[in-house]
């Protein structure tokens, strides 16, 4: 079956499956409301302490323009809000709830989706230290997704747009808000 065959009723399932396991919401959205900016990756490269220390992270990942232009080949994408409230194992939720993420873009690739593919949000979390950091391979280069911030995506902006709430944090304990974007067709 050919993904633009099918309509778009049948992205539901995708949406259900994804809050069943895990998501707070998820609800498809045109690929056109996706906001890029050249200063997101700024953010990244002066506010984060992982900037060129991952393979998922700036400089190696996409620029705003080119994910803009990968964007416009798109038709559909699905937008995943996970809230996370103050927990001990609130990192651990997160490396659960990313990995059923990248399952479900196998999945959907398996059903005929083949050009399925998800941003995450943040640091990557599959390895303790990158081994970009020795000049190694990436290990995990199956499931490895960078995030929609690494990529120059206003996550914030693209989140308000489609109706969802975010907002900044002034500390940890407040609950966490985070968005994972996966285009579809």
């Amino acid at each position: 079956m050919n993904a633009i065959d099918v309509s778009d009723k049948d992205l539901e399932k995708y949406c259900a499956s994804a809050t069943e396991r895990g998501a707070t919401h998820a609800k498809q959205i045109d690929p056109s409301s996706v906001v890029t900016a050249p200063w997101v990756r700024l953010k990244c490269q002066s506010g984060c302490g992982n900037y060129d220390r991952s393979y998922c992270c700036p400089p190696d990942t996409s620029t705003p323009e080119n994910t803009r232009a990968i964007l416009d080949t798109y038709q559909r994408a699905i937008l995943f809000h996970k809230a996370a409230p103050s927990a001990p194992d609130r990192t651990k939720q997160f490396k659960k709830y990313y990995d059923m993420l990248v399952e479900l873009e196998g999945e959907m690739f398996k059903d005929g989706y083949y050009r399925a593919f998800v941003y995450l949000a943040g640091p990557c979390m599959l390895c303790k230290e990158c081994t970009k950091l020795q000049g190694d391979l990436c290990k995990f280069r199956h499931k490895a997704r960078p995030s929609m911030e690494a990529v120059g995506i206003d996550v914030y902006q693209t989140a308000r747009d489609n109706g969802f709430f975010i907002k900044t944090l002034r500390d940890r304990e407040e609950t966490q808000n985070t968005y994972c974007l996966m285009l579809v067709d």
